[in-house]
């Protein structure tokens, strides 16, 4: 019997919360990373979590077809990201628990579009420990990429070149 391994879900707008509580109900591990951000209406301001990847729950499931009908029979899913159609693509470990890290420290995080050329580097000392991802430098900053590669989505933090390594 082979393992879990954590695949990226495509769910219906809006719904990644409900996708997530209905899996967990299941007894399915689930991970939605979010952030939560200030949203002001007519008369109040309110702290908002928004999903960081809107449209995707990031789920760990055994490579199994029944367990891949599990959980597409799930209300507010659409598919498993997939390179090959009907074949679900496992998502990179280290890239999950990287980006744990991140959401972990309680710093700001940006959201970027992709990940950049760069070099590769991980994290030597401070919050972001043992996190892996991409040197970037904007404007005279240097940013810690984080990129979930399957999802062509990437997360980022300034940080100071002190505290990398190469990877």
């Amino acid at each position: 019997m082979s393992s879990a391994q954590w695949f990226a879900l495509y769910v219906k707008p809006r719904h990644e919360f409900v996708v997530s509580a209905e899996l967990r109900r299941k007894g399915i591990d689930t991970f939605l990373p979010s952030v939560m951000k200030l949203r002001q209406w007519k008369d109040r301001k309110k702290e908002v979590s928004f999903p960081l990847f809107p449209g995707y729950v990031f789920t760990s499931v055994r490579p199994h077809p029944d367990e891949f009908a599990r959980v597409i029979k799930t209300r507010g899913t659409v598919s498993f990201v997939s390179l090959n159609p009907g074949i679900p693509t496992p998502v990179d470990p280290a890239e999950i628990q990287s980006l744990r890290i991140m959401l972990e420290s309680g710093q700001p995080l940006d959201i970027y579009p992709g990940l950049r050329e760069g070099l590769r580097v991980r994290v030597k000392r401070g919050v972001f420990e043992g996190a892996e991802g991409v040197l970037v430098k904007r404007k005279d900053v240097c940013l810690f990429i984080v990129g979930i590669t399957l999802l062509g989505k990437s997360v980022g933090v300034p940080i100071h070149a002190d505290d990398l390594e190469a990877a």
